[in-house]
Parts: C-alpha cells; sequence; structure tokens
C-alpha cells in the first residue's frame, strides 16, 4: 500500500525518538541509541527478531517502563514538539498517544461496549466521545450487533477490532499497534490489514510494530529493522519489501530458499547488513 496521493506527508514529523538508550533493573541494556521519526500522516513499521528491542521500544514511548523494571537512561521522545518522555502514561495518553497491546489485552469479562467506552476514560467531552464511538462502529460494522456480547466470547479477530477500536476512543493522534496479527487467521489478517489503512487514511498516523513483515511492509511509508537494541536498517516500505536481505530473512526467500525467520543466525544477519 505505501504512499498515495490520498495521503500527502507533510515534513513535520508527529513522533520522533532520539538517540534512545533503555535500561532493566539497572544492568540489561536493551536499546542503545534508538533513532526514529513518524511524519505526520504516515505509517512507520518496526520489524525485528524476539528480543531486538521493539516491545520495549513502545514501552518507552507510552511511559509504561517503569511497570516493568526498565528506565530511559539516555535520548528523549518528542510528540508535536514537546518531550514526552518522563510524563507518566496516563498523561502520555492524554496527549495523544494510543496502543494496542500484544495480545490483544482487551478486558474479557467486560461487553464490547463497556471495552471500547473504557478508551475514552481520559476524555470529559460527551459529545467527542460520542463522535469517536460512532467512527469506531463505522471503522467495525461488525462490532454493532456484538455491542452487548462479552467480550471474552469473541473471535481472536473480533476481539482485536476491540482492541484497535478501544485505543482509538482517545482520539490519538499517533496509534501504537504491537503485533495486531498475532494469531490470526490469514483472511482476518488481511481485514485486520485494511482496517489499519483506512484508520491512517483518517489522519491518525500509525506505528506498527510486526513479524507479518509482507503486510507491515506493504503498509508502511517508512519501515526500521531493530537489531539488538539498534537501529540496523532504515528505508521506504516499498524499498525494504524489495530487498534481498529482508526478502531472505523476514520474507522466507533468497538464496538459501524458504525458511523460517527464526531459523536465521543473527551473526549472518549482522554481516550482510554491515558489509
Amino acid at each position: 500500500m505505501g504512499s498515495s496521493p490520498e495521503r500527502a506527508l507533510s515534513n513535520d514529523s508527529v513522533l520522533e525518538v532520539l538517540d534512545l538508550e533503555v535500561v532493566y533493573h539497572d544492568v540489561a541494556l536493551v536499546l542503545r541509541g534508538v533513532g526514529l521519526s513518524v511524519p505526520r500522516g504516515s505509517v512507520v513499521a518496526v520489524l525485528g527478531s524476539n528480543g531486538a528491542g521493539k516491545t520495549t521500544l513502545l514501552r518507552a514511548i507510552t511511559g509504561l517502563l517503569p511497570l516493568h523494571g526498565g528506565a530511559i537512561t539516555k535520548g528523549s521522545i518528542v510528540l508535536d514538539g514537546a518531550r514526552i518522555d518522563g510524563r507518566d502514561a496516563t498523561a502520555i495518553v492524554r496527549s495523544g498517544v494510543g496502543q494496542v497491546m500484544e495480545g490483544r489485552r482487551i478486558f474479557s469479562s467486560f461487553t464490547v461496549d463497556e471495552n471500547l467506552r473504557s478508551g475514552a476514560f481520559t476524555r470529559r467531552n460527551r459529545t467527542e466521545v460520542q463522535a469517536s464511538y460512532d467512527r469506531v462502529l463505522e471503522l467495525f460494522p461488525k462490532l454493532v450487533d456484538l455491542r452487548k456480547t462479552t467480550a471474552g466470547y469473541l473471535s481472536g479477530g473480533e476481539q482485536q477490532m476491540v482492541a484497535i477500536g478501544r485505543a482509538l476512543m482517545a482520539d490519538p493522534n499517533v496509534l501504537l499497534l504491537d503485533e495486531p496479527s498475532l494469531g490470526l487467521a490469514p483472511l482476518i489478517v488481511e481485514q485486520i490489514a485494511e482496517i489499519i489503512a483506512e484508520v491512517n487514511r483518517q489522519g491518525t498516523s500509525v506505528v506498527l510494530v510486526e513479524q507479518n513483515a509482507t503486510m507491515a511492509l506493504r503498509l508502511a511509508d517508512h519501515g526500521y529493522i531493530l537489531e539488538n537494541g539498534r537501529v540496523a536498517k532504515e528505508g521506504s516500505g516499498a524499498d525494504l519489501l524489495a530487498d534481498k536481505d529482508i526478502q531472505e530473512f523476514y520474507l522466507g526467500v533468497g538464496e538459501t530458499g524458504r525458511r523460517s525467520f527464526r531459523e536465521v543466525k543473527t551473526y549472518r544477519r549482522k554481516k550482510r547488513w554491515g558489509a
């Protein structure tokens, strides 16, 4: 999908991560000088193996690091020109950052309606909240007839719709998505991809963390590859999708044939990308 005429990007960035360093429990250095920029109105993909630092990056942006024993020891995070590193998670949500965590993390004993409305807990204007609610149901028409259903009984795809809808109820300027395709059937993954594209077309910038590189890079205007807590490679979504190393190590094709990304040795990626 990538850049298109209907989604012209402005030169300014809605979110910037600058030379970010994160340590857990004063011992484990997980992010090592990470920098990325999210142009306003864009989709930015972040790819990498398990342990590369993707979730830590999202926790740093959303202010959730302290809950996991982590701390920013260097660098800064800037949203709409103002630093947000150091703020608590609630203040960051109010500033315009929404997140859908890996595994969806919906309230399984709540109804769909209760889950969605809980996403607006930082907002006080009822008219604006209702407008966001109507927007979510327009994006996810399948949820209209499920509003009174207990969310724990929904399918994985329906739960992901609830999770994304709940995040949108905060009316974020930037939406962070952590593995939205995880555990979903291919057809449902395509539906989720279309929803992400539509959310973006409506004006919300998106940071997409994904193992499904094909889906992520087709959506992305720009992408970053994390390796051992550093940015190992970056480029436009189209360029990364066409890159032979990315094809081999993320899409399972290349000179060594089809393979799982997890089976590829880290030292080979570092050697080839460092050449």
